[in-house]
């Protein structure tokens, strides 16, 4: 733990919504307890996915709607570094923006609001949903459901259930307890229904060449969190995939070495490709070299949703 005092509060921008707001509050927490005398100022923006509701983020320009405005205030000076769920950053990122820190990863669980399980959904339920992996997972399952979609923050989805727009919908429980709702839904096995990649983490971008920032940012860094995501973030790469691309992913240390199992779907769920690769943390051709087996195998209808590594 070090003492650091620059002669102004150092400005951390994320999104406006609730959830972010928590992410960003938890990150301040963080980094202040780490480096006392620093003051971090949290600078929200109104991200262009919270704006656009009514349509998928697939259809309007995929993750690069919540980073985007955070993007071009990173790069303009006008913050020093940005807080994001790592699953909303997009797989290539600009040059000049680096990942500098990955806080402990949260609960990597989804949850089911609505029913106990998928098994006991209603013979054709109606599930909300907006997310290709959620939906095509779900059809996998139970290909009598009626997916429909879900847009909004955790608050707007339950209140659209509560409306009756849907049976159920699915959210993730990371989102959940950060906001305090721990109660809501029931945790699906992580082992029979994958999380997205970097699901449950926290990741925090500043300017490349940012020594100093980068510097007190390393001193919140969880090393076994980051070695996991970065290494859902090369699997990521070397599918190629958009946000109209089902990828499910897990990956959990076992003992000095990382268990990575992922399956690629396709949108409709009925065609399905799982595997599972052992590797060291930091090794990113490992998980490059399992998004290469996926692809061989896929059939034509999964392979047709992603571009491979030159994507």
């Amino acid at each position: 733990m070090t003492t650091f005092a620059p002669d102004r509060p150092l400005k951390l921008g994320t999104r406006r919504s609730p959830l972010a707001m928590a992410q960003a509050e938890e990150a301040q927490r963080r980094l202040v307890a780490a480096h006392p005398g620093l003051v971090v100022e949290i600078v929200p923006v109104t991200a262009s996915g919270d704006k656009i509701q009514d349509r998928p983020l697939a259809e309007i320009g995929g993750k690069a709607l919540w980073t985007k405005e955070l993007d071009q205030w990173l790069l303009d000076g006008e913050i020093d570094f940005a807080v994001h769920s790592s699953k909303d950053v997009e797989t290539l990122r600009p040059a000049q923006i680096a990942i500098a820190a990955i806080l402990p990863r949260e609960d990597v669980r989804d949850v089911l609001v609505g029913a106990a399980s998928i098994r006991a959904l209603p013979q054709g339920a109606v599930v909300g949903t907006s997310a290709p992996r959620r939906a095509a997972q779900l059809l996998h399952a139970r290909p009598d459901l009626k997916v429909v979609s879900f847009r909004g923050n955790v608050a707007t989805r339950l209140a659209k259930l509560a409306a009756g727009e849907a049976d159920a919908t699915l959210l993730a429980r990371a989102g959940l307890n950060r906001l305090g709702e721990s109660g809501t839904g029931h945790p699906l096995e992580p082992h029979e229904w994958l999380p997205a990649p970097g699901q449950g983490a926290i990741a925090i971008e500043c300017r490349a060449d940012d020594a100093a920032t980068r510097g007190l940012l390393a001193a919140i860094d969880h090393a076994p969190s980051r070695h996991a995501v970065l290494a859902e973030r090369a699997l990521l790469a070397g599918l190629g995939g958009n946000c109209h691309s089902p990828i499910a992913v897990l990956t959990e240390a076992e003992g000095p070495q990382l268990v990575m199992r992922a399956a690629i779907f396709s949108p409709d769920g009925a065609e399905k490709v799982e595997r599972t690769a052992r590797f060291a943390p930091g090794d990113s051709a490992a998980p490059a070299a399992l998004a290469a087996q996926l692809l061989a195998e896929a059939p034509e209808a999964v392979r047709v949703h992603f571009s491979g590594p030159e994507g």
